[in-house]
């Protein structure tokens, strides 16, 4: 027969005693038993900490420089970023990515003689990196049958995207000597596309990778316009507005009807591309967001590393210490800072975009307009951070039900405890709880007698019950009272 106290579902073994034969035995004593409460007690601790580590913990101040953060970077992007053509900081990026091209060109072996750098760079890299769908529709019959001119021919081409359905249709393309655009919501697919275009390479792996090189490299010299380009030039698409193609050549592909909306949203994204949305002004755009990213997490470092020096002692200031207070990536509060200030700066941008939208549109509202100064990185940034939100939000209340167990479990642990204390106090040798074990050993026989008695006494046994010598023993134990 036994008898075992256990807690929390056989889990955690606090007190365990048996009884065999009639013989009383403790398997634990009660110092153990309060080692092991007190193990308890701080795994309790550990997890009720971790559980509020999951929480942002912001004070008002937080809130106030991540929201005027959002709201400078807000007036740089209204009055610095604008709309394609409009915008200062988008002639920066301009003549950045016009460097970059020559800079690749001159990797791949471009001798620079003294002409028009750019044009020359990017002639060069047109000629080395030739593809058979590069139809302008400059006097050719694709002009004629879907309307394709150097103005959206590198968004109507699907290879020109910067995809990855892209880069499948420009391997599909080179391999089959074909060119596949999108126009009117239709997949459309022209054969023997350049006569004289061969795709380099012995065997298919060779050929894959001579298919790719084109495609990149066509990319970077179709990135600041073509070779016979007047000012700016058309760019290649941004990557974002690139999967209205990618959701109607799939479409059209598993025999899928094509919307209403698919076709006006594809609509919307060639107009603004016409205007020069690229991916030069998407880069553009891309720049508040970033200086808005970086300024908050600069915010927060500065003030908890102001405090870590005013509350922290010298003796107990360490790198690692201040580290742990001070980094700006992983923590709850930085990330509730960042949704604050991200969702400040959309507020400005969204109410920037829809009131020119409405005074361009000359009493009603501008589709175009608004999506050429909507900042579609900064919408993207706020979704992500608002799903960070949403996600940390489930699992905090999820956390909260632990929390209410693992308080109650540790106030009956700590009771728990008590109870053990005063056990201890009263018996106060756990050698007396094992004195049955002493009852078995001869030699220990009188000593063990007298330890007998005294537990007795420790437990509240009246005294007409208690056994004071071998005779009543004996007497007791064949069958007789006590004498």
């Amino acid at each position: 027969m036994g008898e075992k106290l256990r807690e929390n579902q056989n889990t955690k073994l606090l007190l365990e005693m048996s009884v065999v034969d009639g013989e009383y035995d403790f398997t634990s004593s009660i110092v153990a038993a309060l080692n092991q409460a007190e193990l308890e007690i701080y795994n309790l601790d550990e997890t009720i900490e971790s559980i509020q580590c999951l929480k942002p913990n912001c004070d008002k101040l937080d809130y106030i420089l991540a929201a005027s953060s959002g709201a400078l970077c807000g007036i740089i992007d209204i009055f610095l970023v604008g709309k394609p053509g409009e915008s200062p900081l988008g002639d920066i990026t301009d003549k950045w990515f016009a460097d970059r091209t020559t800079d690749f060109a001159k990797v791949c072996g471009w001798k620079d003689k003294g002409e028009n750098s750019s044009s020359s760079a990017i002639r060069f890299l047109e000629n080395k990196f030739k593809i058979p769908y590069d139809q302008r529709g400059a006097g050719d019959a694709a002009s004629f049958i879907f309307d394709l001119n150097p103005t959206n021919h590198h968004f109507k081409s699907l290879a020109h995207n910067p995809s990855l359905l892209g880069l499948f249709f420009s391997i599909l393309d080179q391999f089959t000597n074909s060119s596949h655009f999108i126009s009117g919501g239709e997949l459309i697919s022209l054969a023997d596309a350049d006569g004289e275009f061969e795709l380099r390479g012995n065997n298919i792996p060779s050929k894959l990778f001579c298919a790719f090189a084109n495609w990149f490299g066509h990319l970077i010299s179709d990135m600041s316009g073509s070779s016979g380009s007047k000012g700016r030039g058309m760019g290649i698409p941004s990557p974002l507005w690139t999967w209205t193609n990618d959701i109607i050549a799939l479409k059209r592909s598993l025999n899928i009807p094509v919307s209403q909306f698919d076709n006006s949203i594809n609509e919307l994204a060639i107009n603004i591309y016409k205007e020069g949305y690229d991916a030069r002004f998407q880069t553009t755009q891309a720049i508040p967001v970033f200086i808005n990213e970086m300024l908050v997490r600069l915010v927060f470092a500065i003030r908890r590393l102001i405090k870590y020096f005013a509350e922290t002692d010298k003796e107990t200031r360490s790198f690692s210490l201040m580290w742990k207070k001070c980094e700006p990536f992983s923590n709850p509060t930085v990330k509730r800072m960042l949704t604050v200030a991200h969702g400040t700066f959309c507020l400005i941008d969204i109410g920037d975009a829809t009131v020119r939208g409405f005074v361009t549109g000359a009493g009603s509202f501008n589709p175009t307009e608004f999506f050429l100064r909507l900042n579609i990185v900064g919408v993207g940034r706020l979704t992500i951070s608002l799903y960070g939100e949403f996600k940390r939000e489930i699992g905090i209340q999820k956390a909260e039900r632990e929390i209410i167990f693992a308080r109650k479990e540790k106030l009956v642990v700590e009771n728990y405890i008590e109870g053990l204390k005063l056990l201890s106090e009263l018996y106060e040798d756990k050698n007396l709880l094992n004195f049955i074990t002493d009852f078995k050993n001869s030699d220990m026989y009188i000593h063990a007698f007298e330890k007998s008695i005294m537990l007795a006494k420790k437990r509240n046994v009246p005294n007409n019950e208690i056994l004071r010598n071998k005779m009543e023993i004996d007497s007791y134990f064949l069958g007789g009272n006590k004498v």
